[in-house]
């Protein structure tokens, strides 16, 4: 696998743009726009919050369709969300425009919403920004880098990836943008995430091969414990790289999915990262555990625990706080085996061994934790079983995002 520059727009046939539609925000770009010349199989995976946005309703009946689809269609500002038949109806009419203005089958345009929950959408700016995407579309990596800032809300910096795979002689390019920063808990955040590749596979094999890995990568995300009504992502392949179809089962569906695992990881870690407020990722392992699921349970309880985020904003080795979150997690072990360490750049450290605190140095602890990206392994010595969850720290900026978000 190689990873490459670029996103949305680094597979072959896709184009991208961005535009500014003043849906919410002035001054900036905040609608977003994927397209394919080919038509492309499409899988989808989206919020299980039971209060789901419009954009969402729409997207999963598109993709469980299984209509072949051309464009995506992405607004930043409002979310769509709790709009009743209104909202549905908007989603259904910027289908229509984007169908007339792209000449593509409406039952196939897809739609992304984020932003204030409750605002209905202007339709008339949003039917001009689709006509501002559809005039200004490119295939270069700046057009997907642009798609991918018009998509921010509370984000700080774009995120993006993109990476090759070799299958059957023929390069395949999978790549993709998110957002997301705020109201993000693991089982999909307030989070958008499009991934884009010229694979030719089974539309079954790409659904499983998405559906699976969410399981490993967004869904062991979490920034403040709140899962959104709009969480989507979506999977695109056109077929363009001209390899043999990729079946489920095959070496060469592994690879794909190594390679789409990748991708998917790497977005899920930047939004973990681009937490609101966040100075900090905090990565949690936890290994030799009994059962993968044991694994996951207790590294999404320590990632989730408020009192743990705030201990790493502050750089402070607050142990106790760790291995309190793991005890709550729903899942037994013994406290009596559990060695726990941090690391970052600054060095690795062994705070506890066997559920009791070893003589550390507080200054080097404080200096591990005050980098950018802060790991915490704890090893229950149960098995063999792995799991890594990934969140931020908690820091007032937090309250400043969120206490006056809608205006």
């Amino acid at each position: 696998m190689k990873i490459i520059k670029g996103g949305v727009t680094a597979a072959k046939g896709f184009y991208a743009a961005s535009a500014a539609a003043e849906i919410k925000y002035k001054g900036r770009t905040d609608m977003a726009l994927i397209y394919s010349k080919k038509p492309c199989k499409t899988a989808g995976t989206f919020t299980t919050n039971v209060v789901k946005a419009a954009p969402v309703k729409w997207d999963r009946m598109v993709v469980e369709s299984g209509v072949k689809s051309q464009a995506v269609i992405v607004n930043s500002g409002i979310a769509n969300a709790c709009t009743g038949e209104e909202g549905m109806q908007y989603c259904k009419e910027t289908a229509q425009k984007a169908a007339q203005i792209l000449g593509i089958e409406c039952e196939g345009v897809l739609i992304g919403s984020t932003g204030v929950i409750g605002m209905q959408l202007p339709i008339e700016r949003i039917k001009k920004g689709v006509e501002m995407l559809a005039a200004s579309k490119e295939k270069s990596l700046e057009a997907g880098n642009l798609a991918a800032k018009a998509i921010m809300t509370t984000d700080t910096v774009e995120k993006e990836v993109a990476v090759q795979i070799e299958i059957g002689g023929k390069t395949i390019t999978i790549g993709g943008m998110a957002k997301g920063s705020g109201m993000i808990h693991p089982n999909m955040c307030t989070m958008l995430a499009y991934i884009t590749t010229d694979a030719v596979i089974t539309k079954k094999a790409l659904q499983k091969a998405l559906s699976a890995d969410v399981k490993d990568t967004y869904n062991m995300i979490s920034v403040d414990g709140d899962t959104s009504t709009n969480d989507t992502v979506l999977l695109l392949a056109n077929g363009k790289a001209g390899n043999k179809k990729i079946h489920i089962g095959t070496p060469e569906y592994e690879t794909f999915t190594k390679a789409l695992h990748y991708v998917n990881e790497t977005l899920a870690k930047k939004m973990a990262g681009d937490g609101e407020g966040a100075t900090a990722l905090f990565e949690v392992k936890v290994i030799h555990a009994e059962t993968t699921e044991q694994a996951k349970v207790i590294a999404k309880s320590v990632v989730c625990s408020n009192l743990t985020k705030t201990a790493i904003a502050g750089h402070d080795a607050n142990w106790g706080r760790i291995l309190c979150a793991m005890g709550y997690s729903g899942v037994t072990f013994d406290p009596e085996k559990v060695d726990l360490f941090i690391e970052s750049a600054a060095g690795k450290l062994q705070l506890i061994e066997n559920g009791v605190a070893l003589d550390y140095s507080e200054e080097t602890a404080t200096e591990i934790l005050s980098q950018p990206e802060v790991t915490a392994t704890a090893d229950i010595k149960a098995g063999k079983e792995t799991a890594v969850a990934w969140g931020c720290d908690l820091t007032h900026g937090y309250i400043d995002i969120n206490a006056d978000y809608r205006s």
